[in-house]
């Protein structure tokens, strides 16, 4: 059992904590952000900085939502992995064993191969939708137009064109239109929407009460989101009106992502999940069970649903990254410590564009912050 840090210490932590993201601002001039960590006996430390809305002079606080974007992933493999528990399906299914009476399955690439593991793990040979021209104008006229988002199998139909990229199981490229199909093949299983599922598998028994579905424009306290000019999807900067309801739809995402919450609660969800305590039965080897992302990079490997970084100054980390028009997350379990550490900033400019490193180097100074407690 985890020895509980001393109040003392862990106020000490919170202002190290403020004191950082404030330097950071300084520094990097960003809106806002908040920031947490969960340390090995569950405690959670949080500390915000700036502003959640610019022109409304409306302060940021760690209670603040941001979109988490591709972090969702995680809680799409956590189910998956549930329902494997359960018997429901496998990842050795192949995904025509799901989704095969679709009127379009026939023709999405490499379908009569790939399996639940493959999708998993970015193993497809699917295309990235978000990334292909014809989604990107044809999201941006919605967005321009004012409607709603695509549905799942409307997005699915943007790569049904394309050739694969490389024979199922044969290479790895991130695809966010392996996890929609992940989506479907849930609400196939279980017969109810995959938001219902997640909710009654992960969020309720774990208490992230303050982990929402991002799928309408109205998200209660949202922090506005800046970002760049001239960005593929035509966004203004100011991605939110002067309500603070977002101008585009987000359930666009869906389970690409598919989530707005706080820092405070990623950084539950990393100790949970990477504690082993987010499941009833044993899970983490078959999430951990992970395939290189490069020939160039052997310390980097991706799992189910999670990024696995074997060698670093911390040892071993785990976790995701994740970006949408507006929003950067980051959330990094450090298993050598038993600590989990989350960030969300209210702007990807910068980062979208990589004009500078913000995120690698909050996330070193972050861990070093975090080590340095529990050392």
């Amino acid at each position: 059992m985890a020895t509980p840090v001393a109040a003392q210490d862990r106020a000490d932590l919170a202002a190290s904590l403020k004191q950082t993201l404030d330097e950071f601002r300084d520094r990097y001039e960003f809106p806002g952000a908040t920031a947490a960590i969960a340390l090995p006996d569950g405690e959670v430390v949080v500390a915000s900085t700036g502003l959640a809305d610019v022109e409304a002079d409306r302060a940021m606080t760690p209670e603040t939502p941001m979109l988490a974007a591709s972090i969702g992933k995680m809680f799409v493999a956590a189910t998956l992995l549930a329902l494997e528990n359960g018997g429901q399906l496998s990842r050795d299914d192949l995904i025509a064993e799901h989704l095969g009476d679709r009127t379009w399955f026939d023709t999405l690439p490499n379908g009569d191969s790939i399996t639940i593991g493959h999708l998993l793990r970015h193993q497809s040979g699917l295309p990235d939708h978000p990334h292909l021209p014809e989604f990107q104008a044809a999201q941006a006229a919605r967005i321009a137009a004012g409607e709603s988002s695509f549905a799942p199998d409307e997005l699915v139909a943007f790569v049904l064109a394309q050739p694969a990229l490389f024979p199922a199981g044969a290479g790895w490229a991130y695809t966010d239109t392996g996890y929609i199909l992940l989506g479907l093949a849930i609400e196939a299983v279980t017969g109810r929407p995959y938001y219902t599922v997640v909710r009654e598998t992960l969020l309720d028994p774990l208490g992230l009460d303050a982990t929402t579905p991002s799928d309408r424009r109205d998200i209660e306290g949202l922090a506005v989101g800046y970002t760049v000019p001239d960005n593929p999807f035509g966004l203004p900067r100011r991605t939110a009106d002067a309500a603070g309801w977002l101008v585009w739809d987000p359930a666009v995402e869906w389970t690409g992502g598919g989530f707005a919450t706080t820092s405070g609660d990623l950084a539950r969800w990393g100790h949970a999940l990477f504690g082993g305590e987010a499941l009833d039965a044993p899970y983490l080897t078959r999430m951990l069970d992970g395939v290189p992302v490069a020939p160039d990079a052997p310390g980097i490997r991706y799992g189910a649903g999670v990024a696995i970084y074997t060698k670093t100054p911390h040892g071993p980390v785990y976790g995701h990254g994740g970006w949408i028009p507006g929003y950067v997350s980051s959330l990094r379990h450090y298993a050598d410590f038993g600590v989990s550490v989350a960030f969300q900033i209210n702007t990807d400019a910068g980062i979208v564009d990589d004009t500078n490193d913000l995120v690698p180097a909050l996330e070193s100074a972050l861990a070093e912050l975090a080590s340095a407690m529990v050392r």
